[in-house]
């Protein structure tokens, strides 16, 4: 027989170690459901790419989810004329962020019918236009423009507009300067990353922009 201080020391000591123990096992299971919630909320951003969605990691400024391109026409000019391979200046160039597909659906549901878009996230997407420019058959002044579109399954309507150095699409048709109307066609392969770029043409340039399964190309004469 243990001494009855003993036998309640005993009895003191086990009960605090299972209050210690169950203690632990709760601050264990507050952790991992607060990570899951993080998790889920991550994932949540993750899904629109539209939006300024930013990774954590960089105190001054944060890496954008979907990255700010600028391309030329002539293609690569700043390369050419790096290396002194340039014969003439630039007659164009667009600046646009790029979000990515993420296995959504894109026209018709992210990107719906019959309502304007930016041309992709962020900052509005601009094109500047070094010399006059001929689009079917309408005489275009040089300039700096937003660039939109009003998407269809079969056409889209690209807007130049004068409402510069806006976030997102503040959409002020009072400003649209010109509007073209050019054919959607299917490719082969789904494209993951929003992508324009310049093809040389005939007296110009074609800008193709691309997403998903879908690609359309405005023609640009130059003089």
């Amino acid at each position: 027989m243990y001494p009855a201080n003993l036998y309640y020391k005993k009895s003191y000591f086990f009960g605090m170690k299972n209050m210690i123990v169950a203690g632990i096992a709760f601050l264990l299971a507050s952790c991992m459901g607060s990570s899951n919630e993080n998790n889920t909320r991550t994932d949540t951003l993750r899904r629109d790419s539209l939006l300024s969605t930013v990774q954590p990691g960089n105190a001054l400024s944060p890496i954008d989810r979907s990255p700010m391109d600028m391309i030329y026409f002539p293609v690569d000019y700043p390369i050419l004329k790096t290396s002194g391979k340039a014969v003439n200046p630039p007659l164009a160039r667009v600046i646009y962020s790029r979000p990515h597909r993420q296995g959504r659906t894109i026209f018709g549901s992210l990107v719906p019918y019959g309502q304007p878009w930016r041309l992709g996230a962020n900052e509005a997407t601009e094109i500047e236009l070094f010399a006059p420019a001929t689009i079917q058959n309408k005489p275009v002044a040089k300039g700096r423009y937003i660039l939109y579109c009003i998407p269809q399954p079969k056409e889209w309507t690209i807007v130049f507009n004068n409402n510069l150095y806006t976030w997102g699409l503040q959409t002020d048709s009072t400003q649209d300067a010109y509007r073209f109307t050019i054919p959607v066609a299917p490719t082969s392969k789904p494209l993951e990353d929003f992508t324009m770029v310049f093809i040389a043409a005939a007296n110009g340039a074609e800008l193709l922009v691309s997403w998903e399964q879908a690609e359309a190309r405005l023609p640009i004469q130059f003089k």
